[in-house]
Parts: structure tokens; sequence; C-alpha cells
């Protein structure tokens, strides 16, 4: 009892001790990061100076892009936001950093990403030379040849969400809907057929298990993107092949595991798919994007270019990628036109005057001809980024220079698409959605230079080696949805309707009920417009 009791007091006596060690600890890191770190000439709020808690909590809440934008109105095109991060709001930067020569690499906020050591993908890869490799090979599938196959796949499913939008209206309006959720049923069902080899019916009446997968989504990257974001990042990725990786599999919410395992039935019965149609000739196999990464060849080797494990990996990009981010985009798209009376009647007649029936519209080059859609889908890109807070990039040995200013190894730059796409130095009234700003039409006062200074500072697929690979496909996705909705179908804002739109009590950035809300969670979720769709004159379905 009394060798416990002297243990117990000696405890006691080193308590003290251990938190003015402490404090002692915490307070020379707040003195080194505001007066000795080789960042501390860069300007920022205090907090986010000396800790990278600020950043983490603002992901958190999903709104760091907008806590992000008030520092830039506040200090100007660079902020430090956090002791070793610098982010900036300007084009220059932007290819000083993203570009092909650009001395830096992915951070380890990708490496945080990955479940195990096994799962290496396109995305969550640092390494340049293994992600240089691992893009070659995913860029295999992405063709000319395969965007017109998956165009086939776009109108099929389109026309079908057509006729259940207004299935129940006749000429009336159809009942309210949330677009973002709507939309987000066509999107998934479309790569569930460009992927899998299936359509997952997500848009279809009725009882169906994978309703709730694009709602697991939205849950998996919430749950992982504060990880990613955290202030103890290097801590995190020293410790998840050490057993926080097992850790992370336990503390998974049931609906993230729902995902995984969608995601690894998904593919155990499209490489049975493959198999089966191996007999076959050509012409007769079914050509979706699995089709076309199955068949890809390791240009060194030969060999097939993935296994099993690693199609398993790039399915997870290929969901994420192919169908959040384009049901984004054709969110923001439809939230603005149909704020907005005069553009969308505007696009509505180039629509209908182009094609004499939505069954024409294809993707070709009469589609492509159509400048006002291809200039509203770059409006709605701008205002809605699929990705609204940086791609983060680790200086390299050597250092870089940043608009004339040196950074060295180890410094983590960014420049993030919510705040350069309202960069009132490049666009003038960031804030209005005027597609008109990149036609050239020198009458209406747009020159040619001022949509290319736009176009320098416009990257709504990324840029670099880390660009998206399958931007036609996306492209020619929404080109073919939203021509032939328009053509097929009038569409309206609810009456007083505010969904998806900013408010007063959102505080600064986030008070314009003209602007669409995101919540920053590494991609861009949403909600709305509320909308009413009614079949256009002259429709036959």
């Amino acid at each position: 009892m009394a060798h416990e009791n002297l243990e117990n007091a000696s405890l006691k006596d080193w308590l003290p001790l251990l938190a003015l060690l402490g404090f002692l600890t915490i307070l020379t890191n707040i003195i080194y990061n505001l007066f000795f770190h080789p960042l501390a000439h860069v300007p920022g709020p205090f907090l986010a100076r000396v800790s990278g808690v600020p950043s983490w909590y603002y992901a958190y809440r999903g709104s760091r892009h907008i806590w992000l934008w008030q520092q830039f109105q506040i200090y100007g095109t660079r902020v430090r936001a956090t002791p070793n991060t610098v982010l900036f709001c300007d084009p220059k930067a932007h290819a000083e950093i993203y570009g092909i020569r650009s001395n830096v690499q992915r951070s380890k906020f990708y490496t945080a990403w990955r479940r195990n050591d096994r799962d290496k993908t396109t995305l969550n890869s640092v390494d340049i030379a293994e992600h240089a490799h691992k893009r070659k090979l995913l860029n295999i599938a992405f063709t000319e040849k395969s965007v017109r196959a998956a165009s086939t796949f776009v109108i099929q499913h389109t026309d079908r969400w057509h006729e259940l939008l207004v299935q129940k209206s006749s000429s009336e309006w159809s009942p309210p809907v949330d677009f973002s959720q709507e939309v987000d049923k066509l999107v998934f069902d479309i790569m569930g057929d460009l992927c899998f080899g299936k359509s997952f019916d997500i848009k279809e009446p009725g009882e169906n298990p994978l309703k709730d997968v694009p709602h697991c989504i939205m849950d998996y990257m919430k749950f992982y993107y504060p990880i990613c974001r955290s202030p103890f990042l290097d801590l995190v990725v020293w410790l998840k092949p050490r057993g926080l990786n097992r850790l992370f599999e336990l503390m998974t919410p049931p609906a993230v595991q729902r995902y995984y395992q969608f995601i690894y039935d998904s593919v155990t019965e499209r490489i049975a798919l493959q198999k089966a149609q191996a007999s076959k000739p050509e012409s007769e196999r079914r050509k979706d994007i699995f089709y076309f990464l199955c068949e890809a060849r390791n240009p060194d080797t030969g060999m097939p270019a993935y296994d099993e494990v690693d199609l398993r990996g790039e399915a997870n990009l290929l969901i994420v990628a192919g169908s959040d981010t384009t049901a984004i985009s054709l969110s923001g798209v439809f939230f603005y036109l149909s704020g907005d009376q005069y553009r969308y009647d505007k696009l509505v007649r180039e629509l209908r005057t182009t094609f004499e029936s939505a069954d024409d519209i294809v993707y070709g080059p009469k589609l492509s001809s159509c400048t006002y859609l291809k200039a509203c889908i770059d409006e709605g890109m701008r205002l809605t980024p699929s990705g609204p807070s940086e791609l983060p990039r680790e200086v390299l040995a050597g250092g870089i220079k940043i608009q004339g200013q040196y950074y060295p190894q180890g410094t983590i730059v960014g420049t993030m698409a919510w705040a350069n796409s309202r960069n009132q130095e490049v666009y003038g009234d960031p804030e209005v959605f005027r597609p008109e700003r990149w036609i050239v039409d020198e009458a209406q006062g747009v020159t040619q230079g001022d949509v290319a200074r736009m176009r320098a500072n416009f990257f709504p697929f990324s840029s670099g080696p880390g660009n998206c690979a399958g931007q036609n496909i996306a492209m020619s996705e929404m080109m073919i949805v939203i021509a032939r909705t328009l053509h097929r179908l009038d569409v309206r804002r609810v009456p007083n309707s505010t969904m998806g739109g900013g408010a007063p009590e959102l505080g600064w950035g986030a008070r314009d009920r003209r602007q669409l809300q995101l919540f920053d969670a590494y991609i861009s979720l949403r909600r709305g417009p509320e909308v009413q769709f009614r079949k256009a004159a002259g429709y036959k379905g």
C-alpha cells in the first residue's frame, strides 16, 4: 500500500511539470510559426498562421471555400491558410503551380484518401512518376471512340428521364422537385451503364436498394474530407499503415460501408460480363468505359493495364469524378438559367432553331456548333465549381517561385476554384451569370483578349498533369442532357422558391439568393434549384 501511495504521489508531482512542458511546446510552436517560420511574412488570419485548426474546422463545416474567399478579400491575392500552406487567387500563380514543369507534387492530402497500401489509384498517387504511369494507362480508355460510345448511353437515359419527369403532368407543370436530386439519379444511372455494364435504375419508380447510393457517396466524402484536411495530417498518414486504417474501418459509417460494398459488387459483376463477352466478335461487345479499361494494354509491356484490384480502385474514382462532378455542373447551369428568364429563352431559342427535334441532338459537329449552349455550360461551371477548394501541391527540393516570391521545399501551395471564379479583376462582374462573357462580340464589348484573359483563369477540369481524363465525356454528356431537356421540356423555377440560394443568416460571401451555395466536401455538395417541368409544344413523348 505504501508503495502504491509513493507511486501515486510521484505521478502527482510530475503532472504540473508535464502540463508546463506541454504549454511551453505549444507556445514555442506559436512563436516559431508567427515570427521564424519561412512563411512568417505571408499574410493571413492570426489563428491560421499559428495552427491548422481553423482550416480543418471550416472543412468539417463544409464552408472552407467561403472562409478562404473571405481571407482573399481581406489580405489580397496571397493567403497563409495554415502555418505551412499558401493559397493564391491569381491566374499566373495557377499556371506556376499546376503547370507540367512545376516543381511540385501532390501533397499528403491525397495519400490520406487511401483505404490501405494497395489502394493506389490515379487520384491518390503522389509520386510524380507513379501518377504519370497510371494516368498514361487511364488515358487509353478515354479516346474519341469511347466518347462516341458513351453518348449512346447518355441519350438513352436522358430520354427515359424526360418521360419520368412529365409522365403524370400532361401539358401542365409537374410537381416541384429538387433538381439536384433528380439529376443525381440520371447521372448515376448513366455512370452505371458507362462503367459497370448496367443501369442501376436509381431514377426508376419503385423500391430499389441502390437508391441511397448517391447519399452514401456524400457520406463517404463528408467522412474522409475532414480527415484529409486534418492539422495532424503528417501523423495521420504515418499512422494509417500502422493500425489507423483498421481503426478507420471500424469507425466507418454504415452508409460508407454500403458504398464500398456497392463498388465491390459492381466491379465483380462487370468483370464477369467482360469474360463472358471474350468469345464474341468485337462488334457485338458492350463498349462502355469498363470495356476500354479492361482492354487497355500497358504500352511498355503489352500486358493488361489493370488487374482486378486496380479496376476496383479506379471504379471509385470513376463514380465520384464521373457522376457527382457532372451532376454538380448540371445543377449549376439549371440553377442560374431557371433564375434568368432572358438567358433561358435565349438558349432555348438557339436549341429549338438549330435542331428540328430533340431526337436530332446527338454528339457531333452540329451540337458543338451551339455557341450559346457551350457558353452557358462554361458560365455554370465557373459559378459552380465541382471542387470549390484547392488541389494541394507540395513544393519539392529546390523550391518554387510564385508571383516572384520564393517558397521552400515542403510548402503546400494551390489555388481554389471558388475564389478564382469570383476574381473581380478577371471577370468584372463575377457574381453575375452572364454566358455572353465567353463569346467574342466586339459590338457588345467582348474582345478576343477579354475571353483569353478569362480562359487563363478558368480550369473546370483542373489543369496540368492532374487534369480530368474524362473531361470530353463529361462535356458531351452535359451538352446532350441540357440540349435534349430544353428542346423537349419547358423548365421553370418554382415561384418564390429560394432552395439552394444564399440567405442573410449564412453570412458574408453566402448571402446572395441568386448564387447557388455549395457544401465543400472536396467535391461540391448542394441542393436545388426547386423546379417544375412540362412538355414543350410539339413534344411527342
